[in-house]
């Protein structure tokens, strides 16, 4: 009977440990923002992310035209705009100016950014 309450009490502990270890993961898993460095700022973001066209009139980022993909990571982008499409997430309406892989520029969804973007500067 006691061998039977110390692997219980065992358990009990090795289960509180596992929900500390729980407990703090979401503080470790948040996103650290883009860095400056070398003149441009750099973000982790999505390997292969759909790079879209800047409407040649006011610059808004067409949703439906790809100009290209990232597939680098982290990759560096020049800064920020809120007034594009809807694309969801913290910054809904935010888009990243950037340089895709085939050298045309365009505008990545803020989505595709793992960094958090707050510390680009507005386009």
């Amino acid at each position: 009977m006691q061998f039977i309450k110390s692997v219980a009490a065992a358990a009990a502990a090795v289960g509180l440990a596992a929900g500390l270890v729980v407990a703090t993961a979401p503080a470790s898993a948040a996103a650290s923002g883009c860095w400056y460095n070398g003149s441009h700022w750099w973000c982790n973001n999505v390997s292969g992310a759909a790079v879209y066209e800047p409407a040649p009139t006011n610059g808004v980022p067409h949703a439906d035209v790809v100009v290209g993909h990232m597939y680098s990571n982290p990759s560096w982008f020049v800064c920020y705009r809120e007034d594009g499409p809807y694309v969801g997430g913290p910054h809904p309406y935010r888009w990243v100016f950037t340089k895709a892989d085939n050298g045309v520029w365009g505008y990545m969804k803020d989505t595709s950014i793992y960094s958090e973007t707050n510390p680009l500067p507005v386009c």
